[in-house]
């Protein structure tokens, strides 16, 4: 009995997860009630361009959230935060909405939600490699295996700070992807007017150089003509010298 005892209060990283989220839970259920400029405080407090990458922070759910809840979820919250319920604040209901608004249409894309999934499970393995590898040091040096996050607090902390960097270095990512991406449209945009302005200007060329064909060879024909004569003309009054002769004493 006092095996399985030691073996049930020993928590798995699973039981951790899973008691991180039944804590975010309980935070999202109180912080479901918030009024509307509460609400628009938190969509936009100081560094929520960071915070809202996560869709599940945006609209405050559960990422096992069923599609039925999460309707429910975004049409409570729109409605907290619409400018029409807000027209003392409405243009910062309105940057709140749109959060919503954008967070709810990204969890309706079957491929944007698996990748958002995908994010928060990276962040929670990542930490729960942490703990193991913090354990097995703990080990070889022969000290105490406890960690601080063996405190579901902490690693819940700890979980939604990894979830949150993973979010941000993706958008990182994502935003050098796109400005290389438009550096090297621009480019092949220029090199393309390049060409084209170089074979208009050589069709130019070519049409001229057509165009003056006959007038460059009358003028050639001319230059012969007035050089022969010119030269019969000359020999004409070509004279020889007179030889002196020499007068001998």
């Amino acid at each position: 009995m006092a095996a399985c005892g030691g073996e049930s209060s020993q928590a798995t990283p699973d039981d951790l997860f899973q008691n991180f989220y039944t804590e975010v839970k309980q935070i999202e259920k109180r912080d479901s009630v918030l009024t509307s400029k509460q609400q628009i405080d938190r969509l936009l407090r100081p560094g929520s361009s960071y915070f809202n990458l996560n869709p599940f922070e945006v609209l405050q759910i559960d990422p096992d959230a069923t599609d039925i809840d999460l309707k429910k979820r975004f049409r409570a919250l729109s409605i907290l935060v619409h400018p029409d319920k807000n027209q003392d604040d409405a243009d910062r209901a309105q940057q709140a909405f749109e959060a919503v608004d954008k967070a709810y249409k990204l969890l309706q894309d079957a491929d944007q939600k698996k990748r958002a999934l995908d994010v928060i499970q990276a962040g929670r393995e990542y930490i729960e490699h942490m703990v193991k590898e913090k354990k097995k040091q703990l080990k070889k040096e022969g000290k105490s295996q406890i960690v601080e996050e063996d405190d579901p607090e902490v690693f819940k902390q700890a979980v939604y700070k990894q979830t949150m960097k993973l979010f941000a270095e993706l958008a990182i990512k994502r935003k050098e992807r796109e400005a290389k991406d438009m550096h090297e449209r621009k480019r092949a945009r220029e090199e393309e007017i390049e060409a084209a302005e170089k074979a208009k200007r050589d069709r130019e060329w070519q049409k001229n150089f057509e165009e003056t064909r006959d007038g460059r060879v009358d003028s050639w024909r001319t230059f012969q003509a007035k050089g022969k004569s010119k030269e019969k003309k000359n020999r004409s009054f070509l004279k020889p010298p007179k030889v002196k002769m020499e007068q001998r004493e």
